[in-house]
Formats: structure tokens, C-alpha cells, sequence
């Protein structure tokens, strides 16, 4: 899709000794545009994001805020009628019907203001109503993980990084298998975007149109740092473990502690910070 990496001009310089060496050429960008989420034809959310896996990226979002939990939840998912300067089909409107029993959001929870690309939750910091949301508790996961395998997850996460690769601006989630943790983490899907939030929204509206919710036994991995936001979404997905490979926050240190989800940090070369239910971590050799 050339909307996930256009291509544009740019001028490259370069300082060579005392000279200034410059070159006009075309280069590969990460696609950001904006997406409107509606809920049974009702604007629900707007958010900043890489296009493909549109679709991934609503139900994951709609998981996140605890509207679905199951592929049940939802009949249809279709774009909306949006349009571009030229009168083309936009595909920047996906309108998700909510199965009969499933209660809409109420008009007051709408975002009221767009989602940018790098807050996935604005307004939202609530520890205690992340816990009353959640319907899939991990408190009592009984995932576990080698160290040796958990330190390989990040290089394993670049080595699929295909935007990346070509634009260099892109955030990355992928989630794995550890059922049986003598074996290597089975990858199950993994997904890039401008926002860390969308990555994670993508891999598990994903899942979760696979029916594969709760994702218990599963690692969640992930670029850059864990927030507060990607703990939640975690949490509401049932998933017992998130390593990133820079800093936590404080608050997702403490949403973390509060719910029984594994949260690494730092996890890069030999070594790792784990700041929460460190039971899952194998150890011994």
C-alpha cells in the first residue's frame, strides 16, 4: 500500500572536510493519516495512524476502551463513506456494528478531541477504572518465559520490521506464544505503526477477530518505552507480559504491580529490568 510509505522528495546534505556536498533524491516515509472509529454508524474516536490493518486497529481500540472482548461482539466492520480532495474513497472512516446484546458506548465517552500518534489514551488515567473494565484478569497467568528467550524477542521484532526498515519512523508490536516455555516463543502476529498504541491496537484487534481473546500464555513486545497506555491495553487483552526495550513509566510500573502483569524494561544485549511479577521469568539454567 504506497499510503503506508510514500515516497517523497527531500534534500540530503552532507559535510565533507569544509565543503557541503548536496543531493536531491526521493525517499520513503512512514504514512500517517487520520482515522475516525464509529460505533454503529456514531463518531466513537479519531486517531492518528500508519494506514493498513485498519480494521486490526478499530477492534483492538475498541478492546483497549472494554467495549468488545470477543470476536462475538462485533457482526460487521466496513469503511465508511469518506472521501479525499480528488472525490477517491478515503478509507479514513471504519464503522464497526456491535452484535445485539453488546451495549454501545455512551455519546459522553466519545474522544472529544482527536488521537494523536503518540497518545493512545488522552484523558484516561484511571488506574481503578482500567480494573473495573478489564474482563480478562492475568493476576493468576501462569505464563512463564526464559531470560535467554525473553532478551531475544526485541532482535527477533527488528529482524520483522519491514517498514521500519524502509522508513525508519515506525513503532512495532508483536505479540508470542510462550504455552510451552521450553521451546522457542512461537511468533504470532506482528505489526508496525507511527503510534506504539496503534501497533499494540493492531496485534490485538487482530487476535481478537480470530477469537483468540483472552491471550493468556502470550509476550507482548514492543518498541520504544511502556506507558501507561500500552499496560492497559495489555490488561485488557489478558495479557500476562509486556517487555519493552526502553524506560516504564511510574504509573505503568504501578498498573502493572496492581493487575499481575509482568512488565520488563530495557530489555537489550544480556541483561533487563523487571519491574513487576517476576515469577514469570525462568532463571535457572
Amino acid at each position: 500500500m504506497v499510503r503506508r510509505a510514500p515516497r517523497r522528495p527531500v534534500l540530503r546534505l552532507r559535510l565533507d572536510g569544509d565543503e557541503v556536498r548536496s543531493e536531491t533524491r526521493a525517499d520513503t516515509i512512514a504514512g500517517e493519516e487520520p482515522l475516525e472509529i464509529r460505533v454503529n454508524g456514531s463518531a466513537f474516536s479519531v486517531t492518528m495512524r500508519t494506514p493498513g490493518d485498519d480494521f486490526d486497529l478499530a477492534v483492538g481500540f475498541l478492546v483497549g476502551e472494554g467495549i468488545v472482548s470477543g470476536a462475538a461482539d462485533i457482526t460487521q466492520i466496513s469503511y465508511g463513506p469518506g472521501v479525499d480532495a480528488s472525490g477517491r474513497a478515503s478509507y479514513n472512516i471504519v464503522d464497526v456494528q456491535l452484535a445485539s446484546g453488546v451495549s454501545p458506548p455512551a455519546p459522553e465517552d466519545a474522544r472529544r478531541v482527536y488521537t494523536s500518534s503518540s497518545c493512545g489514551i488522552c484523558g484516561t488515567s484511571s488506574i481503578e477504572g482500567v480494573q473495573k473494565a478489564s474482563r480478562h484478569p492475568v493476576m493468576d497467568d501462569p505464563a512463564r518465559i526464559g531470560l535467554a528467550a525473553l532478551l531475544a524477542l526485541p532482535d527477533r521484532l527488528r529482524a520483522q520490521q519491514d517498514l521500519f526498515r524502509r522508513t525508519g519512523g515506525v513503532h512495532a508490536a508483536a505479540l508470542f506464544d510462550v504455552s510451552d516455555p521450553t521451546a522457542e516463543p512461537a511468533l504470532v502476529v506482528l505489526r508496525e505503526d507511527v503510534g506504539r498504541h496503534n501497533a499494540v491496537d493492531k496485534v490485538i484487534g487482530h487476535c481478537q477477530r480470530q477469537g483468540s481473546l483472552p491471550l493468556q500464555h502470550s509476550v507482548l513486545q514492543v518498541s520504544g518505552r511502556a506507558s501507561f497506555e500500552l499496560v492497559q491495553k495489555a490488561s485488557m487483552a489478558g495479557i500476562p507480559v509486556l517487555a519493552a526495550v526502553s524506560a516504564p513509566s511510574d504509573l505503568a510500573v504501578a498498573l502493572a504491580a496492581e493487575t499481575g502483569l509482568t512488565l520488563a524494561g530495557f530489555s537489550r544485549g544480556d541483561s533487563v529490568n523487571v519491574y513487576s511479577a517476576t515469577q514469570r521469568i525462568i532463571t535457572a539454567r
